[in-house]
């Protein structure tokens, strides 16, 4: 599973690593990702969604329908 978030997008970042000597090596920043279960009224069932932090808050302000909404707009599968 990649670090992706299907609401919002967020994927990782990539930079260095910078020891004390200056030395760079490569890294990765991933986004917070947790899998959240939601229930669907509307379709009378639970979906599991892969969202970052910011996108569970989002999901408590905007509602589960209008995330599921974004969700399809932008082209992912529920």
């Amino acid at each position: 599973m990649s670090a992706h978030c299907q609401l919002t997008g967020a994927k990782p970042g990539f930079g260095n690593r910078i020891s004390h000597s200056h030395r760079r090596t490569p890294r990765r920043f991933d986004p917070n990702i947790q899998r959240k279960r939601y229930w669907l009224p509307i379709e009378g069932r639970h979906i599991r969604l892969t969202l970052s932090a910011r996108a569970v808050r989002t999901v408590d302000a905007i509602g589960v329908e209008a995330a599921v909404a974004r969700i399809r707009a932008r082209g992912g599968n529920v």
